[in-house]
């Protein structure tokens, strides 16, 4: 895998992971007066028209494969958002942060078990100074198990299965058709569910409007798209360890946004974490392979 590719797909993942953590705040606000269904609907319906014009460009690439694999990591996607919201009701915010954050040990345990190849030490600890990380950053004086948390788990896990499928079929497919259908699929499995379970009222407000106009192009849109184009380039776990940085950059959007401050703890589980990518980043396993 050419490095230099590899640094370059590594740092724009970073940065999906950096609008992903900035629009948190704006998110949880959107949905006090919009339901989480009916917004992540609206959200990616709206991201799927603004990759419309892209997509006629790259008709040529649409087939029965590529519309079957985009519905594979569109299914995979939404079960990830659906179980997390889910899960939330019966759980707290910070179990359900470090819950979903052990995607960052889901998804190299895959690439183990497809590849027979287990990761360079360094690559290993990295991804154990990133799962001590997320608990210091997450997790309070205490950790309670509740039936909430095997919800979020199997969040956790579609999205860890969101992430290794991509770094299989993004290689072989067109990155705007693979994009554009997963993304469908997502707007279209949240208007089912919208349906058919009971929703509060909706609320089309100035916070609402916001949240869905912001999220659609820069976290939706743009950011599967760059992560499924980038993936050809990056390894499924690298992609894990980049994506445990959403927790840090949404304390830091908190803080900006919401004047929320982080304790020590917190801070030292930012450091852990971003020490965790860094030691993959800058010594990582160049012989970890992406499976096909």
């Amino acid at each position: 895998m050419n490095q230099t590719k590899s640094l370059w797909a590594d740092f724009s993942l970073l940065l999906v992971t950096l609008v992903w953590g900035s629009t948190f705040v704006i998110v949880k606000w959107a949905i006090e007066d919009l339901p989480p269904f009916p917004f992540l609907a609206i959200r990616f319906a709206l991201a799927f028209i603004s990759l419309l014009p892209f997509l006629w460009f790259q008709k040529a690439h649409i087939s029965k494969g590529t519309l079957l694999k985009g519905a594979a990591l569109g299914v995979f996607l939404f079960s990830g958002y659906a179980w997390q919201t889910i899960g939330l009701q019966y759980t707290t915010a910070s179990n359900a942060g470090f819950i979903t954050g052990l995607s960052v040990v889901i998804v190299p345990a895959l690439v183990t078990l497809t590849t027979r190849t287990l990761p360079r030490p360094n690559l290993i600890l990295g991804i154990l100074s990133a799962l001590v990380g997320l608990a210091f950053l997450s997790l309070g004086d205490g950790f309670q198990l509740n039936k909430g948390d095997l919800m979020v788990l199997a969040c956790a896990f579609s999205f860890a299965l969101h992430i290794f499928l991509v770094g299989r079929y993004a290689p072989q497919t067109n990155a705007t058709v693979l994009a554009s259908v997963q993304i469908l699929t997502v707007s279209v499995l949240s208007a089912a569910f919208s349906l058919l379970l009971p929703q509060p009222p909706m609320h089309f407000s100035t916070n609402a409007w916001l949240g869905l106009l912001i999220t659609a192009v820069p976290a939706t849109s743009l950011a599967f798209f760059v992560q499924t184009k980038m993936q050809q380039f990056t390894t499924p776990t690298h992609t894990a360890l980049i994506f445990s940085m959403e927790p840090v950059f949404s304390a830091v959007a908190a803080f900006f946004l919401a004047g929320e401050l982080l304790t020590l703890k917190g801070f030292l589980g930012a450091g852990l974490v971003l020490g965790g990518m860094l030691i993959a980043e800058f010594t990582g396993s160049e012989s970890e392979k992406l499976s096909a």
